[in-house]
C-alpha cells in the first residue's frame, strides 16, 4: 500500500515539473485567460479589530470606532467596522452626486488620482485598506474623496483662548454647512486614529471617507476650513492635495501651531478658503488664514492673529480671539461673553450662526483639556436644532 502511494506521490511531482508548469504558463498567455480577478494580487492580513461602540445622547447616537497600527491597517479596520453603513450610503450616494455635479464617477477618479500625485500617501494606504475592509471597490471609494475637490459649501469658526475663556483653555468651533439632500449625516461616525508612526487624532467624519473636514490631535491641534469658492468658478486647481487630505497630515505630524503653519505653507493651494488653525497645549493661540487661488503674487495667503487690525473684520477683533462668521453675526456674543466663554457657551453660539438649511455638523473643541462635543443632523433635523454628544478623549487609550 504504502508503495503505491509512493508512486502517486512521484506521479504527482512529475506532472508538476518546471516543463509542464512552463507550458500550462504559455499555454494560459496565449488563451488570454489568467484566472479569477481575485487571484492577481493577495490583500496583506490584519489581525486586529477596532473598537467600536456608541456615543449616545438623547435620540442622538453615534458611533465611535477606534483604529489602530500601519495606515492600511487603520483603513482596513475602519471599512470592517462601518462596513455596513458604508455598503449602504456610498454606491447610492455617488450615483447622486456624479447627477448633481454632471461627472461620471471615472472623471472624479481622474481628478483624485491628479491631486493624490502631490498627496500623503498615508491617506492613499488607508483608503486602500478602507476598500478592502468594506469590500467596495477601490476606485468608487477613491472618486468619493474627490468631491470636496469640486463640490462647494461654506462653513464657520471660531477660537477663543487665554484671557476670553474662563479657564484659560483653547476653545475652537467648526460649523459644516454642506448638503443634506447628500444625506452623509445619516452615516455619522467620529473615529480616533491610534498611528504606529505619529500623532493620535480624532475625526469627526462619515461612513466611507478618511479625509479630515476638521480634527483634533492628541497634542492639541484643532483644524477647521470655510469654503469661499462658488461653483461658478470652476475648473478648480487639482495639481494639489485638498485640504481634507493635509488636514490629516497635519493631525498626524503636527506638535505645535508653529510646525501646522509650516506643514500648511508647503502645500499648493487648490481654489478659495479660510482656515482657523489653533493650538490648546504648546503655543496656545489660533490663527485665521485666507487661503485664495487664484489671486496676484503676494496676495494669496493673509495669516490674522488675534486682535488685529488688518483683519478683514476690523475693528470687531478681539484679543485672544480670531473667527470668520462670515458675516452671520458672532461678534457681539463674543465681547459680551469675553472672559467667560467655555464649551458650552461655544456649543450654543455654533449652534446660533449655521446656514439654515445645511447645517449638516458643528463641533467645539477644547484643545487644551483634549474634550469635544459634536452636533450632527439627523433626518431632516439640522445639526443646530440636535442635542450634542461629549467626548473626553483622555477616557481613550492610545497606547498601540
Amino acid at each position: 500500500m504504502r508503495a503505491i502511494v509512493c508512486c502517486l506521490c512521484l506521479a504527482s511531482l512529475v506532472m508538476a515539473s518546471p516543463s509542464a508548469l512552463s507550458d500550462e504558463k504559455a499555454k494560459s498567455i496565449t488563451s488570454g485567460e489568467s484566472g479569477p480577478a481575485q487571484a492577481v494580487f493577495r490583500t496583506p492580513n490584519v489581525s486586529t479589530k477596532a473598537t467600536r461602540t456608541m456615543l449616545t445622547q438623547g435620540d442622538a447616537q453615534i458611533p465611535l470606532v477606534v483604529v489602530r497600527g500601519t495606515p492600511y491597517e487603520m483603513g482596513r479596520q475602519l471599512g470592517e467596522a462601518l462596513k455596513q453603513e458604508i455598503q449602504a450610503f456610498v454606491p447610492p450616494a455617488m450615483k447622486g452626486i456624479c447627477a448633481q455635479l454632471e461627472v461620471t464617477e471615472e472623471t472624479l477618479l481622474e481628478v483624485w488620482s491628479r491631486s493624490a500625485a502631490y498627496a500623503d500617501d498615508r491617506v492613499e494606504q488607508e483608503i486602500a485598506g478602507l476598500a478592502d475592509g468594506c469590500g467596495l471597490p477601490l476606485k468608487t471609494l477613491q472618486a468619493l474623496h474627490a468631491v470636496p475637490l469640486l463640490k462647494p459649501y461654506s462653513c464657520s469658526s471660531i477660537a477663543a483662548w487665554g484671557d476670553a475663556t474662563e479657564d484659560g483653555h483653547l476653545y475652537q468651533t467648526r460649523n459644516l454647512d454642506w448638503s443634506m439632500e447628500i444625506g452623509a449625516h445619516e452615516v455619522a461616525a467620529i473615529v480616533v486614529y491610534v498611528p504606529d508612526k505619529g500623532v493620535p487624532h480624532v475625526v469627526p467624519t462619515f461612513a466611507g471617507f478618511v479625509g479630515a473636514h476638521t480634527g483634533m490631535n492628541f497634542k492639541g491641534i484643532t483644524l477647521a476650513e470655510m469654503g469661499d469658492a462658488s461653483r461658478r468658478e470652476a475648473p478648480y486647481f487639482v495639481h494639489a492635495p485638498h485640504f481634507t487630505v493635509f488636514f490629516r497630515t497635519m493631525l498626524y505630524d503636527a506638535d505645535s501651531l508653529t510646525e501646522t503653519l509650516s506643514i500648511f505653507e508647503q502645500q499648493p493651494l487648490t481654489k478659495r478658503y479660510h482656515f482657523v488653525f489653533g493650538d490648546g497645549q504648546t503655543d496656545k493661540r489660533a490663527v485665521k488664514i485666507r487661503a485664495h487661488s487664484p489671486e496676484p503674487e503676494g496676495e494669496q495667503v493673509k495669516i490674522w492673529k488675534d486682535n488685529d487690525p488688518t483683519d478683514e473684520f476690523a475693528p470687531n477683533v478681539l484679543s485672544c480671539v480670531v473667527y470668520n462668521d462670515e458675516g452671520r453675526g458672532a461678534f457681539p456674543t463674543l465681547k459680551q461673553d469675553f472672559g467667560k466663554l467655555n464649551g458650552e457657551k461655544l456649543v450654543q453660539l455654533a449652534n446660533s450662526i449655521p446656514i439654515k438649511g445645511g447645517n449638516v455638523v458643528n463641533v467645539v473643541y477644547d484643545a487644551t483639556a483634549l474634550r469635544m462635543w459634536v452636533t450632527y443632523a439627523k433626518g431632516k433635523q439640522e445639526a443646530y436644532l440636535r442635542p450634542s454628544l461629549f467626548l473626553d478623549l483622555k477616557t481613550i487609550d492610545t497606547k498601540q
